[in-house]
């Protein structure tokens, strides 16, 4: 495992095709853990966005089917939501999601997010984000949405060593 920090701001965006953004980063930890905090009410809130725009909703159906919702207050009191529907749930190697922006409602995106396990103890995250067009894709980059990516996932990165130490602490092995 490498030092806690040492990966801050590695993910790699990339725009595989006119209507795809493609998200890959390394975490120390194994897929079971990063798929439970990436789908945990509890552990989203700790990692979603800006410490100053927290969430103040976070719903997740985690089925084929559900529904999941995530809502975010701006330092100014402006909420911002998301939402979609899960298609395909695959612990702890896949999740298939629609995803909307609610302020921009006519751009909904396939979302499919792959967890693959390392030799090393460490899990690569891979998100696939396709747009309906190339114009929706392109909205979405110059959203500047990478920053604040790199930002949730840096803290999803810190809220991992937080779970992996609280394991080896209770010595259960469980990471719940």
């Amino acid at each position: 495992m490498t030092n806690a920090g040492t990966r801050h701001g590695s993910a790699v965006v990339t725009l595989p095709s006119d209507r795809e953004i493609r998200i890959t980063r390394v975490f120390d930890a194994p897929p079971a853990l990063v798929f439970q905090a990436w789908t945990t009410p509890e552990h989203v809130r700790r990692w979603w966005g800006f410490e100053s725009s927290p969430l103040v909703v976070c719903d997740i159906d985690l089925r084929a089917g559900g529904q999941w919702r995530y809502v975010t207050r701006e330092p100014d009191g402006t909420e911002l939501g998301w939402h979609g529907t899960y298609i395909e749930i695959d612990p702890p190697g896949r999740l298939v999601s629609t995803e909307v922006f609610e302020g921009y409602p006519d751009g909904e995106a396939r979302d499919t997010i792959t967890l693959t396990s390392g030799r090393d103890g460490t899990t690569l995250l891979s998100i696939t984000v396709l747009h309906s067009s190339k114009e929706n894709r392109d909205g979405h980059v110059a959203s500047g949405m990478e920053g604040g990516l790199q930002h949730s996932l840096d803290r999803i990165e810190d809220l991992l060593l937080q779970l992996q130490a609280a394991v080896s602490t209770d010595g259960s092995g469980d990471s719940e």
